[in-house]
């Protein structure tokens, strides 16, 4: 027996924050590919969340909560200073766009 239905979906745009049409969603994508950067670093070094307030300079709530992936309680800028912090380098490279291509790209 074969399934005849069709299933409609839109293609994302890169941004799953504007594809739901949310407020500053470049600014939550932003935040969220940050965050979700230290949080790999921290669990790849596997340190204690105590360890982790430590080196980061935060209270241990701030440390749960980053590990939880509540990135939007974080501004840009402090999530920046959590990976200088872990010794990594920020580059931010601006550009013209160009068609087809997504506004925001973090590695």
């Amino acid at each position: 027996m074969s399934d005849t239905s069709t299933h409609d979906y839109v293609e994302s745009s890169g941004n799953v924050f504007a594809d739901m049409n949310l407020e500053d969603a470049d600014e939550l994508l932003t935040r969220t590919q940050l965050g979700y950067s230290v949080r790999q670093i921290l669990k790849e070094r596997g340190l204690k969340q105590q360890d982790i307030a430590t080196l980061l300079e935060i209270k241990q709530p701030e440390v749960s909560n980053l590990m939880q992936g509540k990135y939007h309680l974080f501004s840009e800028g402090r999530l920046f200073s959590f990976l200088r912090k872990l010794d990594r380098k920020v580059i931010i490279q601006i550009s013209q766009h160009q068609e087809g291509s997504l506004f925001n790209r973090l590695r």
